[in-house]
């Protein structure tokens, strides 16, 4: 019996007692006990009503392998070489540097529920609530070496922008790698992360893993718990399921992935200017612990950022760099 076990039959709306769900699973009331506190502890609400037993207070929609895999597109279909969708992993961009180690990885997907030490740039811990997000990670061998990937992130960025866009979403793109909504009292919120991890020949033969952390339903408990404002999908597009989201994706990425060594950022540039949020904004730059002024403008073929600073243009190449829009 795992969790998405259990969560399936909880998720039905109708009570299930300690008896039928242990019946259903093929276990003991004491361990279906035992995972109906994991399921507290998970921050998953649960209603319980005494001679009736246990359900979800409401439904959560859990990944699913087959329907991903048979919703993809020819062109996705071909290049996708594996699919896992795990319940709970330290970090599904490990998972696949470790599948990497073993002679696998390349046009390989890792989808998981929650991540214990998911992770964003500058090594700052990536916390989700279970079954809310949509995390992923892809392995991509590339022959031409760590410059052909230069712009990459931002690709993505721009990826992830078309797909919710199509359903009703407004994303905004921040440097480098970072996707932001709008929200009700017109802060910018983090809707989502990218991470891009390189290994191997600098000139020659690397491996890619791409990581990608979407907040898709924060509960109003959970958003309370985090120090920076934050957004989620189903704030603009409520009714968005995170299988459909992951196909969709997955059809957008793949190919971006298969093509990016010939295409290069150049063939993205300008998309991800048009979506840039802090364009000509005033901007406070974070590198190596000194803060300074600019304004901001757009990102040149390689990926980089141009500002203003003192009236002259001053390129920012990614790195250990931060960038804010100013109070």
């Amino acid at each position: 019996m795992t969790i998405g076990d259990l969560i399936r039959l909880l998720s039905d709306g109708e009570f299930h007692s300690g008896e039928q769900l242990g019946e259903r699973l093929g276990v003991s009331r004491a361990a279906v006990w035992k995972q109906l506190r994991k399921l507290e502890s998970l921050g998953i609400p649960m209603e319980a009503v005494k001679g009736q037993g246990y359900r979800l207070v409401e439904r959560l929609e859990l990944l699913d392998g087959g329907a991903i895999v048979a919703g993809l597109s020819r062109e996705a279909r071909h290049q996708l070489t594996r699919l896992f969708v795990e319940e709970s992993l330290p970090s599904s961009n490990a998972f696949l540097r470790e599948r990497f180690s073993q002679g696998a990885g390349h046009g390989e997907v890792c989808l998981v529920e929650q991540q214990s030490e998911g992770r964003g740039r500058r090594g700052r811990a990536w916390v989700t609530p279970w079954g809310r997000t949509l995390m992923l990670s892809i392995g991509w061998r590339v022959e031409a070496g760590v410059a052909s990937l230069e712009g990459l992130s931002l690709a993505l960025g721009v990826a992830l922008a078309r797909v919710l866009e199509r359903h009703g979403v407004r994303p905004r793109l921040k440097w480098p790698n970072d996707v932001l909504l709008d929200g009700d009292d017109g802060a910018l919120g983090k809707l989502a992360g990218i991470l891009v991890e390189i290994s191997g020949d600098a000139a020659g033969p690397c491996e890619v893993v791409v990581g990608m952390g979407i907040n898709v339903d924060l509960p109003a408990a959970f958003r309370g718990g985090i120090d920076q404002a934050v957004a989620a999908v189903h704030d603009q597009a409520p009714g968005l399921s995170r299988n459909v989201l992951a196909v969709d994706l997955l059809d957008e990425l793949l190919p971006l992935l298969a093509g990016f060594e010939q295409q290069g950022f150049s063939a993205w540039r300008d998309d991800w200017n048009a979506r840039h949020a802090f364009a000509g904004c005033e901007v406070e730059i974070l590198q190596r612990g000194v803060r300074e002024s600019a304004t901001a403008g757009d990102v040149d073929e390689a990926g980089n950022l141009w500002v203003q600073q003192e009236g002259r243009p001053v390129r920012l190449a990614g790195g250990e760099i931060s960038v804010r829009r100013r109070a």
